[in-house]
């Protein structure tokens, strides 16, 4: 009996690096691209060009795939509940996937379950401004969240949750992997950077953050993934407060806070995601370092990465690059670096100082 042929709809620089995961672990991987310059048709071999809102599209690429997982959340929810009730076995389900799709789902599933989330409402009046607006559908990277004060207008398009704005010391996020079986593995808490709405770096594990609090916040991820019965990756991410920590955003996929267990696990998050969603059994998530940071890599006003490679290879042997093979374009995200080390502000310089090298200008 051969490996399972994962299909997985999307081709960007997630199921890019899932690709790779597969070479390793064995694993048939199809890969559903929107065309034939995105970052995952560029190196997989079964790519498939077609329209993930297509239900066409979606059930030819199907065929033959033992399993249909994603790069993103958003295929439409009725196509993949059609997929499922044609017998494909989709993970994560849509009856789970559909909380990382929409916000206002999400936000009322957590609550329910008394998890801890900001203070939200659909009434646009029922909150004090200031207050932050967030598009139910849709939004990534900053996009679909807007900030509101005193006499702002509302966004017109689309429906949208409202929440209060917390004053938060730091942003967490922490990965757990889940089978079809109920098995489960958790990784390391760790901290994200944003800016502009964008990650810019990942600290792995998140430092000066107590055992007690990093264990509550895993044990969060694996309540999370079982109430929702989700299989695959999930990504919970958090704001750190004065009284806790709330939750902020689920993601049902890889996700960039976990791209730093490329090497700094003994399993990555892609072949973890992999395993997970074809019920093998799940990988060790030991960091294999004491520090870990991740920096994106960011498009400027100067698009030659590649030409600035060798000097930033030559510079620090130890930075490893990844590059997603995307045209370079001003706030896209074009790769990243990750640098392992005992000593974490070294290892954040060297690896801040290779993703500003190959961006060509100061971060």
């Amino acid at each position: 009996m051969g490996m399972p042929v994962v299909g997985m709809v999307g081709g960007g620089q997630l199921a890019r690096m899932t690709h790779q995961a597969s070479i390793t672990l064995g694993s048939g991987l199809r890969v559903l691209c929107a065309g034939a310059d995105d970052s995952a048709a560029l190196v997989a071999a079964d790519v498939t060009i077609g329209d993930h809102d297509d239900f066409d599209d979606l059930r030819r690429f199907a065929t033959g795939c033992d399993v249909i997982t994603f790069d993103h959340e958003h295929v439409p929810p009725e196509h993949l509940q059609a997929l499922a009730a044609s017998g494909v076995a989709v993970r994560p389900s849509p009856e789970a996937l559909v909380h990382a799709q929409d916000k206002r789902v999400m936000r009322e599933r957590l609550s329910a379950l008394g998890l801890p989330v900001p203070r939200w409402s659909t009434d646009p009046d029922e909150l004090p401004r200031p207050y932050v607006v967030k598009a139910s559908r849709g939004g990534y990277d900053g996009r679909g969240v807007w900030f509101v004060g005193e006499g702002d207008d509302l966004p017109t398009a689309g429906e949208f949750i409202v929440e209060e704005r917390v004053t938060i010391a730091r942003e967490l996020a922490v990965q757990v992997a889940r089978s079809p079986s109920g098995q489960a593995a958790v990784y390391p808490v760790v901290q994200t950077v944003q800016q502009d709405g964008i990650c810019r770096e990942v600290l792995a594990p998140a430092p000066e953050l107590s055992a007690d609090t990093a264990v509550a916040i895993q044990q969060l991820g694996l309540r999370i993934a079982g109430e929702l019965d989700i299989t695959g990756m999930l990504a919970v991410e958090l704001f750190e407060t004065a009284d806790g920590v709330l939750i902020n955003e689920l993601a049902m996929r890889p996700h960039n806070s976990g791209h730093w267990t490329i090497e700094g696990a003994r399993t990555s998050q892609f072949e973890q995601h992999l395993r997970a969603v074809s019920d093998l059994p799940l990988g060790d998530t030991t960091a294999t370092a004491r520090h870990a940071v991740m920096v994106n890599i960011i498009g400027g006003s100067d698009p030659d990465v590649a030409g600035r490679l060798t000097h930033v290879l030559a510079a620090d042997p130890g930075a490893r690059v990844h590059l997603y093979g995307k045209a370079a374009r001003p706030g896209r995200k074009l790769g990243h670096v990750t640098v392992l080390g005992d000593d974490l502000d070294d290892v954040r310089e060297r690896a801040r100082r290779a993703a500003e090298d190959l961006r060509g200008e100061p971060g």
